[in-house]
């Protein structure tokens, strides 16, 4: 019989148990004990023991050791080059700084009844911060800002990716479509303003946007390179025969464009019809504002005119995954937040805080979209330079200053300090009395502005220098709220980088050049940007154009600027005219 099928009881003992058996049943016959504890009792006491405490101090050995392991895994940052198909949203807050975001936060928690600790999304998603500069200034323009991300290399105020010698430099967006990426650009100022230039056109001045415009639907060496096209700036694809033409000439880039392929829509109707990008062919050029689409407190009420920063975004994201959905590649898209830089030229914070809402709206869709495609993704999130000096603060008088900042002031104004001086300059279009425009002035501060206390001296100087109207209307506000501003310009402050990913985005973690942020963008795709800046250079031959204003034979990249454009650019569209030429504004502090 096998042993494990023998009865118990006939089991043969151990021969470590046999004596101490004996020694047991000596003690039954006898009826004495045996008194005697084996002393292999004690030793498993002390064995039991010992192994205990040497698997305590294993365990603790191996947490110690997955500890230091996890630590180090974290320390090591990931490779820049990841592999397989990817998606890379780029942001640009143009002239955002860290103040706007101050600014916002606690205008967004008065308006909303919100605790403290509601914040923006944005403030959840900040990596570190970009140094700004310019190769010919402390203080950068939006153009040298944008071609260091574009090119990855600091270039001159006014540049629109052309290095200081003036010699082209491929694009990141070039390099992706080359590659096979699909690409897009949305904004909300004109398209061919400087940010979306850099990505797809070549031009030594960023004033020349007719010239942008044909490049960035094709007509340059390297052929189309823009896949979707959403924004305003249709005065400059319509022919000077043509009423709201900007062009000087009579060339309709809307025809050039469709001989590279693009399907065109200019309306809000032809844009919902391309029902959130489930319905677009891809090429696509939607221009919905001659010019720029009005700042988000004056569009909200003009939805049914223009489509919001975020409506584009997700229309541009949904056509572009679509458009990539059986490729191995996937697609490159720089999204702007092009009017936040407006409000700060004009020191209107009413403008501001709804600018900076809206792209924080438009940084959370972009967020769920990268959450629930099943692409691999990562979005950054930059500005090219902060606008206005601002400061969340304001000493009214020559006393002490008091620590207040009061948000529920811009939370009463209704509309753009830009937007009143329009509906003014409309009012004052027909002959007016004195009379009548000090009464339109008062109730356009109370009902518009929010204002009820304005002074007489504001109303006078509003009705005697209506040019300067936009500022003062501006500044009525920012006095009140306690909002400061150094300058109608740019500042050389430190912008924030914000990624949705931070470990994907690990290069850009802590302070950085500015052209660290475009050698990231490449990087993360894998792209060629070198090999696109020597084909421009070598196909850029014999692409030369006619100058439509003084009809003399120039590069294809225009005019050659001297030094006094480069140090003092031009920002007439950003500006609303050059307020040195204007009388100065005493109210206003200037």
């Amino acid at each position: 019989m096998a042993r494990s099928q023998e009865p118990l009881l006939t089991r043969r003992a151990s021969d470590r148990s046999n004596d101490h058996d004996l020694a047991e049943e000596d003690a039954l016959l006898t009826g004495e004990p045996t008194n005697r504890q084996p002393p292999s009792d004690r030793w498993q006491k002390w064995r039991e023991l010992g192994l205990f405490l040497w698997a305590l101090i294993a365990t603790a050995a191996i947490i110690v050791l997955a500890i230091v392991y996890q630590k180090h895994q974290a320390a090591k940052p990931p490779s820049p080059n990841p592999t397989g198909k990817r998606n890379l949203i780029f942001m640009v807050s143009d002239g955002m700084g860290p103040t706007s975001l101050s600014l916002t936060r606690g205008f967004k928690q008065y308006q909303h009844a919100e605790s403290w600790d509601n914040v923006l999304v944005l403030d959840k998603h900040m990596i570190g911060q970009s140094r700004t500069r310019s190769s010919s200034s402390l203080v950068t323009d939006s153009a040298a800002g944008a071609t260091a991300f574009s090119c990855g290399f600091k270039s001159y105020n006014g540049a629109i990716s052309v290095l200081p010698n003036h010699e082209p430099c491929g694009t990141v967006l070039e390099a992706a479509k080359r590659a096979g990426y699909m690409t897009g650009l949305v904004v909300t100022t004109r398209i061919t303003d400087a940010t979306p230039a850099c990505f797809a056109a070549h031009v030594n001045m960023r004033s020349e946007e007719d010239r942008i415009a044909e490049q960035m639907v094709g007509d340059y060496p390297l052929g189309r390179v823009v896949d979707l096209m959403f924004g305003g700036g249709r005065c400059h694809f319509l022919p000077n025969t043509t009423e709201g033409s900007c062009r000087a000439d009579d060339n309709d880039i809307r025809t050039l464009a469709g001989k590279h392929g693009f399907s065109y829509v200019d309306n809000r109707e032809d844009f919902d019809g391309l029902n959130l990008g489930s319905a677009i062919n891809l090429p696509m050029l939607g221009l919905f504002a001659d010019h720029d689409i009005p700042y988000e407190v004056d569009r909200r009420n003009e939805n049914d005119i223009y489509p919001s920063l975020d409506e584009m975004a997700r229309t541009a994201m949904r056509a572009l995954s679509e458009a990539t959905r059986d490729s191995d590649k996937g697609f490159f898209l720089m999204i702007e937040g092009s009017r936040i830089d407006h409000a700060g030229h004009a020191n209107d914070p009413v403008a501001q805080v709804h600018e900076v809402l809206a792209y924080d709206k438009t940084v959370a869709s972009v967020l769920e979209f990268l959450e629930k495609d099943p692409v691999q993704g990562v979005m950054v999130s930059t500005s090219d330079h902060e606008t206005g000096g601002l400061a969340a603060a304001r000493q009214l008088h020559t006393t002490y200053p008091e620590y207040l900042w009061y948000p529920g002031v811009l939370a009463n104004a209704s509309h753009s300090a830009e937007r009143l001086a329009q509906n003014y300059q409309k009012f004052l279009s027909a002959q007016r009395n004195e009379d009548e425009t000090i009464a339109w002035l008062k109730n356009a501060v109370e009902n518009d502005l929010g204002i009820h206390d304005a002074s007489e001296e504001e109303i006078n100087n509003l009705a005697e220098n209506p040019d300067i109207s936009p500022y003062v209307f501006a500044d009525m506000v920012s006095r009140r709220s306690q909002t400061g501003w150094s300058t109608h310009g740019h500042s050389a402050a430190d912008v924030n980088i914000f990624a949705s990913d931070p470990i994907a985005a690990s290069p850009l973690v802590g302070n950085h050049e500015n052209t660290e942020v475009g050698e990231f963008l490449r990087n993360y795709l894998s792209v060629d940007v070198e090999a696109i800046t020597k084909e421009l250079r070598s196909k850029g031959i014999g692409h030369g154009k006619v100058d439509a204003m003084t009809g003399e034979s120039i590069g294809w990249m225009g005019r050659m600027p001297d030094e006094a454009e480069i140090n003092d650019h031009d920002h007439l569209d950003h500006y609303q005219g050059d307020f040195k030429k204007h009388k100065r504004c005493e109210i206003c502090g200037m």
